[in-house]
């Protein structure tokens, strides 16, 4: 009776113990808040890191010659930077993405590695994302900057020698003096035409209306790119009547300077298309690198949170 007994309060026991006991419930495959974490971390010291690099940069360049380090070295030293920037800030914030996330059970190894790689991704993915909305302005002129320096240079060259030459017809005009380097570049090609010989004593003053006129002729050609023959010697005679030379040399000489005008203005368009070039590059190296560094950043996140997700299972 006594053995009964005993065996039907075991069964009770048993039974009662198995119905209370919880099953073991699988964790969610993402933990988000390890991501977002992690994220953050990144977001954070990547924007510290481009700060001390900005004022790092900034004191190392100088307007002054031969003072501060040389544009190459200041690009490598740019890109050392930013590639820096991503392998530390993408480092500890992987690190944490995989250090704060859900502990697993009954997951395979390799599932687990999978995991963590993916929170470490998606941790860079975040802070990318974020970065990007918070200095859209920053990456959208790194990226078109090259394109709207040259569009720039190329409609300010179009428009140098029409705007000089106006200028040059102002200032002869209300007898202000322009410093401007293009429209003095233009007063001299203007008075050159109308130099006399120093042995010739003549007070005699080029009246405004002459210079005035020949500036206007002179902005028709440089826009037409062609002086007409009759254009030239009509400023020839203007130019014959009040200097000493004969209407043939000053036709000659009519010719020579804007001969020199054209060479000038072609000089200019060549510097400026030159320096678009070089922005335009500069833009294609920067966006290429930034590539790269960024690659870089994920590949160290995920690498990271592997080696963090490993610390938390210990």
């Amino acid at each position: 009776m006594t053995t009964s007994t005993t065996t039907i309060y075991d069964l009770k026991q048993e039974k009662t113990s198995n119905s209370t006991v919880p099953l073991p419930t699988q964790a969610s495959a993402v933990s988000w808040g390890a991501i977002v974490a992690g994220a953050a971390a990144i977001a954070a010291l990547s924007l510290i890191l481009l700060i001390l690099g900005t004022g790092l940069g900034l004191s190392s360049v100088s307007p002054w010659a031969h003072n501060g380090v040389s544009a190459m070295t200041f690009g490598v030293s740019t890109i050392l930077w930013l590639t820096f920037t991503q392998l530390f800030s993408s480092g500890i914030g992987g690190y944490l993405s995989g250090r704060l996330r859900t502990k697993w059970i009954a997951v395979h190894s390799d599932e687990v590695y999978f995991r963590d790689t993916a929170h470490g991704f998606l941790a860079w993915a975040v802070a990318t994302l974020v970065t990007a909305a918070i200095l859209t302005t920053v990456i959208g002129s790194i990226i078109s900057g090259g394109v709207r320096a040259g569009a720039t240079m190329a409609g300010g060259v179009a428009t140098t020698a029409a705007a000089a030459t106006v200028s040059v017809a102002t200032t002869a005009g209300s007898g202000m003096v322009n410093t401007n380097s293009e429209s003095s570049s233009m007063d001299y090609f203007i008075d050159s035409l109308f130099r006399k010989n120093a042995s010739i004593d003549s007070k005699a003053e080029i009246p405004i209306t002459g210079t005035l006129e020949v500036a206007r002729i002179f902005i028709n050609s440089i826009q037409t790119k062609n002086l007409p023959e009759e254009d030239i010697r009509y400023v020839g005679q203007v130019v014959a009547q009040h200097t000493d030379l004969t209407q043939q040399n000053a036709e000659k000489r009519v010719k020579d300077t804007f001969t020199r005008i054209q060479e000038k203005l072609q000089d200019a368009e060549r510097i400026s298309k030159e320096a678009a070039d070089q922005a335009r590059k500069a833009s294609a190296y920067a966006s290429l690198w930034l590539f790269i560094s960024l690659l870089i950043g994920a590949f160290v996140a995920s690498i990271s949170a592997t080696y963090g997700g490993r610390q938390r299972d210990m």
